[in-house]
């Protein structure tokens, strides 16, 4: 395991400008004569194109599209470094390209769009659809995801916005084995999230879906709660589903006897005392990254059970890498039109199967296990 003094920034990007970034092309047909040249492309590529003229399903098995995935950001809402532009998402969306490849031999190609305009990457996610098997929406904040991701449902191929649903299906799986570790009931467990925007609000969604009875939401403004008329018209629609004891003020006394603390909001958000403060043998998942709400050491010296973070370098990272891979697997070889919450949860349940005893320090498999993606792809395959 890492520790904090390690620099990976400087090391990354050291690697980074050694490398010339982490993605390149490779063909899958050899090049040599002349004969793979008129193969290849001109004159038999044009037979290959008159035949997906005729029937535009062809495309699925003449070109590499059922293998594609768009990884479409417009760089508002990167990690936890906010709204940093299209250029510098690229670094980001050029690792959810190699995970793609590594984990489930997924062909992904980052597509970092100079508008932040709603309308505007909807009608060009259109325009790309033809040449790509399912679309990874990324890092668009909230709540501009929601309406984007809502608008291209119709495309007729798997539109997935990975801050929301990759996120949920990661930690309702950390959540699943948690509870086992602790001997909680999901209906009899209080959970308060840290942060109300696409990873909060989706993961709760699925929680709901799963079984919880009591989630509480947190924003930078304090508990969204039946008093605050500051919400938006997506917060003000969750307390249709949460908060049902309408707790109100801020996050520590959101946290006051709760059982799980999911943070996926802002590093050193979370104080030891209010760690003290929430049930005994209690959960935190602080998911905030680059740093965490509060490290796991921090954490569990203030009475934590189990600590999971959105980091590679400590136990139980509950991080996207787990989930995107696996489910475009899982949805391209079925030719899914859409994901849906069935497949989700599938996706959760399939995840936290693959820890076979659960312990406070295993409560989610290691996040380059190769089985992942495969187990993933075959659950949700198996739900559509």
């Amino acid at each position: 395991m890492a520790t904090r003094s390690r620099d990976y920034g400087k090391e990354a990007v050291d690697r980074h400008r050694e490398t010339r970034g982490k993605i390149s092309i490779a063909p899958k047909m050899k090049v040599e004569t002349l004969d793979d040249l008129s193969i290849a492309y001109t004159p038999g590529v044009a037979t290959v194109c008159m035949a997906i003229a005729a029937d535009k399903s062809e495309s699925y098995h003449l070109t590499n599209r059922a293998n594609t995935v768009a990884v479409v950001t417009d760089g508002s809402a990167v990690l936890g470094l906010g709204n940093i532009g299209p250029e510098a998402a690229m670094p980001v969306m050029e690792g959810k390209s190699i995970l793609f490849k590594a984990l489930a031999d997924i062909d992904a190609f980052p597509i970092c769009l100079d508008t932040q305009d709603n309308e505007a990457i909807i009608q060009t996610v259109r325009y790309l659809a033809p040449s790509f098997g399912g679309i990874n929406l990324e890092d668009i904040a909230a709540p501009r995801c929601f309406v984007i991701e809502d608008a291209l449902q119709d495309l007729g191929i798997p539109v997935f916005h990975d801050d929301q649903h990759g996120t949920a299906i990661a930690v309702l799986a950390g959540v699943i084995n948690s509870l086992l570790v602790t001997g909680r009931k999901i209906e009899d467990t209080r959970f308060v999230f840290a942060g109300a925007g696409a990873g909060g609000i989706g993961s709760t969604k699925l929680l709901l879906d799963h079984g919880a009875t009591n989630v509480v939401l947190v924003d930078s403004i304090g508990v969204i709660s039946r008093d605050r008329s500051d919400l938006s018209s997506v917060k003000s629609a969750m307390l249709d589903t949460t908060n049902p004891e309408n707790i109100h003020g801020g996050l520590a006394d959101a946290l006051r006897g709760a059982d799980v603390f999911i943070g996926l909001s802002a590093a050193d958000a979370v104080s030891p005392e209010m760690v003290s403060s929430m049930a005994k043998d209690s959960i935190v998942f602080a998911m905030a990254n680059p740093i965490p709400e509060i490290w796991p050491d921090v954490a569990r010296a203030a009475g934590a059970a189990v600590v999971g973070t959105g980091r590679s370098d400590f136990p139980n990272q509950i991080n996207n890498s787990l989930v995107f891979p696996g489910v475009f697997r899982g949805a391209l070889d079925c030719h899914a039109t859409r994901v849906t919450t069935t497949m989700k949860l599938a996706a959760s349940i399939a995840l936290a199967s693959l820890v076979k005893e659960p312990t406070p320090e295993n409560v989610i498999p290691w996040s380059l296990d190769r089985e992942v993606a495969r187990v993933v792809a075959r659950a949700v395959a198996g739900a559509v």
